[in-house]
């Protein structure tokens, strides 16, 4: 397979001064799997403008690892429609790359060019265009037998409790002045803390501060009006194709509804790639650029979401986790096997946590898919899911809600069927074929949703019936069954919902 590498990843994996793990790990795959490293002359052009001398010798010390093209492809007829929008030299770069990958001269591109991939989509090969993470998640689900590490669940720990000379913290070291960095978590050590790891090494860490309203902002511009708030204050995810990220924000946002915040904000240095992506991960959840905050290790930008209740109906994930009971909802049935391997948080007192220790993308995964063969297909974005876990009259059980975020009707083929769902649903690949095969005449469709709230108590099939939300033990749902704004009322109140995550 020949590979494309945008001028971003080349930057980042030959600056010496940058420490990621995550780029490595794209670099093992690509060798192990022995593609083809592919160079565009543009990007040759890019590096050797680049500012930083190291940058430049560097790369051109490694430059036979690379197969720089010989030729360009010719534009392609449908590349061309972005040539009155191209602006800058960076805009027209990104056609020129993007049109190699449409013209088949090159089999993928990673980068992590975010204007790229809404190129990429607009010319529907957006499942040939990867990030890091989407990369690694393509090449893990290929090759499983090629994978020869555990990933544990996320742990709640103390700063005691984690070792600070891994090699995990040394960005934090670069950005903190080394041991000042060191002496500040020792002061920590008896303080909450989200981990989690890959076999030993550590491969995530979260810290949370409340904070009050006689915090002082002093080095914040514009200033913080006075609020509760809840500060990200250290948080990092190594890209693994295992979505740790949105574990981490789930347990983020979990930690502001239970802490009943105005606000969550995070302060971010912009000098790293990986610094850049959380940014923009953040930036899909409803975090926004609020301005900056200056202090002895330079100037961080900060980024603020509100937690006052609001639901965006046509973007959902800016205002998750909250779901609006105005919205249309529906019951999904989900079968034993798959629900909490799907919906970890809506474990059954049944179910032993021993079950689901090791880690999968989906279980870490707020964005989702469901595959169903229902009649009802007309679904939107906005509209709230109830998931019906299956089993009989006293057995089946709704225990979550999700938000429907995107639906897909019109797949192309099994290989796309399988892109799409490849990592955020509970089946392999293996699995996914079976899937599309079953029946020729009706392929399934996908609804993507966000995985929003796990119920504290679980009504039943039984007493769904007693409360009119089910006719009988014969109408339970086969496919996503609308049910109405009253019916949908009373399973949250059948089920204890907290108030604090819906919108009325």
């Amino acid at each position: 397979m020949r590979v494309l590498l945008d001028t971003n990843v080349l930057i980042h994996r030959e600056a010496t001064t940058v420490l990621r793990q995550d780029i490595g790990k794209v670099f093992f795959w690509l060798d192990k799997l022995k593609h083809e490293k592919c160079v565009h002359p543009l990007s040759l052009a890019e590096i050797a403008k680049h500012r930083d001398e190291k940058v430049r010798a560097t790369f051109q010390a490694k430059l036979q690892s690379y197969q720089v093209l010989k030729t360009t492809a010719p534009m392609a007829a449908a590349v061309q429609q972005f040539s009155a929008t191209d602006l800058t030299e960076n805009d027209k770069n990104d056609t020129l790359i993007v049109n190699e990958v449409l013209s088949n001269r090159v089999d993928i591109l990673i980068t992590e060019d975010r204007g790229l991939h809404a190129k990429a989509a607009m010319l529907d090969i957006a499942d040939r265009v990867f990030t890091f993470d989407s990369f690694l998640e393509k090449v893990t689900a290929e090759n499983p037998d090629l994978i020869d590490y555990k990933v544990l669940a996320v742990k709640k720990t103390v700063f005691g409790a984690v070792d600070v000379r891994a090699e995990f913290f040394d960005s934090f070291r670069q950005d903190y002045a080394g041991a000042a960095f060191d002496k500040w978590f020792a002061r920590k050590s008896d303080e909450t803390a989200y981990v989690c790891y890959e076999g030993t090494s550590l491969v995530a860490f979260l810290y949370l501060k409340p904070e009050g309203q006689d915090e002082n902002y002093s080095d914040i511009e514009p200033r913080f009006t006075p609020k509760n708030r809840l500060k990200i204050g250290t948080f990092k995810v190594e890209m693994n194709g295992y979505k740790l990220g949105e574990r981490f924000l789930k347990i983020i946002f979990d930690n502001a509804l239970r802490q009943n915040v105005t606000e969550i904000y995070v302060t971010i240095f912009q000098r790293t790639m990986g610094q850049q992506r959380l940014m923009k991960i953040l930036e899909d959840f409803g975090f926004a650029l609020h301005g900056t905050k200056t202090g002895a290790y330079g100037s961080e930008a900060v980024y603020v979401r509100s937690m006052v209740k609001t639901f965006n109906a046509e973007h959902p994930a800016l205002t998750f986790p909250f779901v609006s009971v105005s919205a249309r909802a529906f019951l999904v049935p989900i079968k034993p096997e798959y629900h909490t391997t799907l919906l970890p948080d809506s474990i059954l007192k049944t179910e032993s946590l021993a079950n689901f220790v090791e880690q999968q993308p989906h279980r870490n995964a707020i964005r989702k898919v469901y595959i169903s063969r229902s009649y009802y297909r007309d679904l939107r974005s906005g509209d709230a899911i109830v998931f019906y876990r299956t089993g009989g009259l006293h057995i089946s059980v709704v225990t979550t809600v999700g938000v429907v975020e995107n639906i897909h009707l019109k797949i192309r083929d099994e290989a796309h069927f399988i892109s799409l769902c490849r990592k955020r649903s509970v089946f392999t690949d293996e699995e996914l074929s079976e899937w599309w095969q079953y029946n020729p005449r009706s392929r399934p469709f996908i609804a993507e949703f966000l995985y929003s709230h796990s119920f504290p108590r679980r009504p039943n099939m039984k007493e769904l019936i007693d409360n009119g939300v089910i006719r009988d033990a014969e109408s339970a749902p086969r496919g996503f069954e609308p049910i109405t704004k009253d019916q949908f009322k009373t399973i949250l109140r059948l089920a204890k919902a907290d108030p604090r995550s819906f919108v009325h």
